[in-house]
């Protein structure tokens, strides 16, 4: 009786010590860059273990005038929503899935039919990436709009040191 006790705790001790050495989940430390026609316009950046996600919303208010006598008008909300969750993360690359809302603004000028100026219009945008890959330390591009404007999303990522900022 006492060997079968024994026994059965040096199976529970083995057991116990290979569940403890399982690895830790890999942490990905990613930037992103908002690029329009050309120009960087937004940034996000962040630390996340892969399985997780991390969700973002940057806000910036614009306005414009408007009508014959040129004044300002209501004002608009141009927001940005970006999810970013880690899929896969070694030395050899990182696989990002990326969601993302936007509300852009109409370039074109628009105006009534006797001249006067008109608002822009909002456009809503929404785009899904299910798994871009990014090499450690290089840039990946993801185009999100092809023209007018010309939308591209910029991704940079490796692993990072310790999961002590991940989210």
């Amino acid at each position: 009786m006492w060997k079968t006790s024994i026994v059965a705790v040096l199976l529970g001790t083995s057991l116990l010590a290979n569940a403890q050495q399982q690895p830790a989940q890999q942490v990905v430390q990613w930037q992103l860059q908002v690029m329009r026609d050309g120009q960087q316009i937004d940034s996000f950046d962040g630390t996340t273990t892969v399985g997780q996600a991390r969700t973002d919303t940057h806000h910036k208010t614009v306005q414009h005038n408007v009508g014959c006598k040129d004044q300002p008008a209501g004002s608009l909300d141009l927001s940005r929503t970006l999810t970013v969750s880690p899929l896969r993360a070694d030395a050899t690359g990182i696989t990002l899935s990326i969601d993302t809302q936007e509300t852009l603004e109409d370039d074109a000028a628009r105006q009534t039919d006797i001249g006067c100026k008109l608002p822009p219009q909002p456009r809503q945008v929404n785009a899904s990436h299910p798994g871009l890959m990014v090499t450690p330390g290089q840039w990946a591009s993801w185009t999100i709009v092809d023209k007018d404007p010309n939308l591209v999303y910029r991704v940079r990522a490796s692993l990072a040191d310790g999961a002590s900022n991940a989210n």
